[in-house]
């Protein structure tokens, strides 16, 4: 095992903690072990002064990408592992995951089975996620999702501006790895249940999470979002001025509408592409 930072976002999550922090701290004894404090109100500083590990402290609640942020920043070796401090994610497989970083992989992370969702909404929004993702970044994603992931820190700092501050980091810097053609990988693993209540709303977040991922879209692959919009509104004036040409006899002011709008965003999708094109020159 090389040396490498180990970085748990937490906010009240001190239960998780401590039941896996000494494991890990014995399994990985020389590795930088980083837990954010998501403006906790339980005893998480407790629990990691005793099991002497950092610990950054934000005052208040930034959500889980900032945590991940504020601890990216901190780390200060070449590997970096994040996982989630509820006590879902083994520690043992933490070494599978480096172990694919040094045969070359730029990410890995550890995608979850069937049996490891939370709930059977979540499974149906996870795969659904996956593949719209899939559709986008032309590689297969198999969790969208995870929090368990190893990468190489200089190119995950690359996208750290991008990153929002909620429960969508994984998200983001997933599709913007594979946008800027890094390689990544996907392992199996099986998570546990969760010590603790969940602090994602499954409407609320999961409708974020779809907003989040058709702006990752537009900013990574624009023309895959604009071009079916496009058409779809192409095809609409087409057939709506067929039918108003065999019903009326004439073309009418609404299928020129349509036919312009359908015009005007493949011009916005192209220029954005372009944009995008700019962006990821290097």
């Amino acid at each position: 095992m090389p040396d490498i930072s180990i970085v748990i976002p937490a906010k009240n999550e001190a239960n998780g903690l401590a039941s896996f922090l000494p494991i890990l701290k014995a399994l990985y004894s020389d590795a930088e072990i980083i837990v954010v404090n998501d403006g906790s109100t339980d005893n998480t500083s407790e629990v990691c002064q005793k099991n002497d590990v950092i610990e950054i402290i934000n005052k208040y609640s930034l959500g889980n990408g900032g945590a991940i942020k504020a601890g990216a920043r901190c780390a200060t070796k070449n590997i970096v592992v994040f996982m989630d401090g509820d006590g879902q994610h083994d520690p043992k497989d933490i070494e599978r995951l480096v172990a694919e970083i040094e045969n070359g992989y730029d990410m890995v992370v550890g995608a979850r089975d069937k049996t490891s969702q939370a709930s059977v909404g979540r499974s149906f929004a996870n795969r659904f996620y996956n593949r719209l993702a899939s559709w986008m970044v032309r590689q297969k994603v198999e969790d969208l999702t995870s929090g368990f992931r190893a990468v190489k820190r200089e190119k995950f700092l690359e996208f750290l501006h991008l990153l929002p501050n909620g429960f969508s980091y994984p998200t983001t810097s997933t599709m913007a790895f594979f946008r800027s053609g890094y390689a990544v990988k996907y392992i199996p693993i099986i998570a546990h249940k969760r010590i603790g209540k969940s602090h994602i709303n499954v409407l609320k977040d999961g409708m974020r999470f779809l907003l989040i991922i058709f702006k990752i879209g537009t900013l990574f692959s624009p023309l895959k979002l604009f071009v079916p919009i496009s058409a779809s509104l192409f095809a609409t004036g087409v057939l709506y001025y067929f039918y108003t040409f065999v019903t009326a006899g004439r073309f009418t002011n609404m299928s020129a509408t349509i036919l312009s709008a359908s015009l005007l965003v493949f011009l916005i999708g192209l220029v954005s592409e372009q944009i995008t094109q700019l962006v990821y020159k290097k």
